[in-house]
């Protein structure tokens, strides 16, 4: 892949988040990240499992986001389980807790990627699906996976 001006590495998506919740909006925003945690999210040595934000004092954290520590690091690598700051305007932290107070919605990590050399990580202001949802969901796939196999086939 050629570098651009404005390229997006994309490093991993939470497909699962998509799956389990009705994503309302989304926010694109920077993270904190401290010493060898960028070098470990470049080779791919992290887990978006249980991960969520939240908003405490006035500003953004992402809770239960695991990274690796980096296999070359030294003595002072970094906590894999600690909560990091998200980088995001004041303006917008203020509707995200209003849009979360509501019942119902929670902040998702959707995904994380590399944009302009900074990593980035977009977040999702969701609602979890009932069962039934859950199965349209999968219903629809398998109609559209069934779609595509019969367009290949008259081909």
């Amino acid at each position: 892949m050629a570098k651009e001006k404005g390229e997006i590495k994309i490093l991993a998506e939470n497909r699962k988040a998509r799956y389990d919740y009705s994503i309302i909006e989304s926010l694109e925003c920077g993270i904190e990240l401290v010493g060898t945690e960028v070098k470990s999210l470049k080779t791919g040595r992290f887990s978006f499992t249980d991960s969520y934000a939240r908003i405490k004092e006035g500003e953004l954290f992402l809770v239960g986001f695991h990274i690796t520590p980096y296999p070359f690091g030294n003595l002072f690598n970094h906590d894999p389980d600690r909560e990091r700051r998200l980088l995001v305007h004041k303006q917008e932290i203020k509707r995200l807790k209003r849009k979360t107070d509501e019942k119902g919605y929670t902040l998702i990590p959707l995904k994380i990627y590399l944009k302009k050399g900074y990593v980035k990580l977009e977040i999702g202001i969701a609602v979890g699906k009932k069962m039934h949802d859950k199965r349209e969901a999968i219903k629809e796939r398998d109609q559209k996976r069934d779609l595509q196999r019969e367009m290949r086939s008259r081909v």
